[in-house]
């Protein structure tokens, strides 16, 4: 996928300003945008953002003026995700999160119609975990995916540009 951002900064403007972008994870990916006025975009072709590996990476955006003076405009974390297009049938591109909640969830289900939180058998025993217990891990994997959405929210490199400066 075509990788194109763009960002007005008002304190660091172009073509003054220089904005490079700084990515390390399991790979590092160094980028320089252009000037486009006095706003920055950061354009990098499909054929490139192919190479990138997926996964987490933390990134320092930087604007950067001939004089040699070197602003941290924002910093943080993102993910980047395989192509689904080149990913095998059967994937399952739940996180990790996604993934729990919905075993918990169908463990819920599936004891609503069983009565017995433990039984023996040739000396074998198999204990359950009871339900308030499932229901309260049910309940932390809510609020850690409504964490992990909203933390997803905002930034230079999501789908919404926020940029403000005091």
């Amino acid at each position: 996928m075509t990788f194109d951002r763009a960002a007005t900064l008002t304190a660091h403007p172009a073509p003054e300003w220089q904005l490079s972008a700084a990515l390390r994870g399991p790979s590092a990916v160094d980028l320089q945008a252009e000037a486009v006025g006095t706003a920055h975009r950061f354009l990098v072709p499909a054929t490139e953002t192919a190479t990138w590996e997926p996964g987490d990476y933390w990134f320092s955006i930087r604007a950067t003026r001939a004089d040699g003076t070197v602003a941290e405009v924002e910093a943080g974390q993102m993910t980047i995700k395989p192509d689904l297009a080149a990913m095998e049938s059967g994937h399952d591109g739940r996180d990790h999160v996604r993934r729990v909640l919905d075993a918990i969830e169908a463990v819920i289900e599936r004891r609503a119609t069983i009565d017995q939180e433990r039984y023996t058998i040739n000396n074998r025993e198999l204990w359950r975990t009871p339900i308030p217990d499932l229901l309260v891990l049910r309940d932390r994997y809510r609020s850690e995916l409504r964490r992990m959405n909203q933390a997803r929210k905002g930034g230079l490199f999501d789908q919404a540009v926020r940029v403000r400066f005091r």
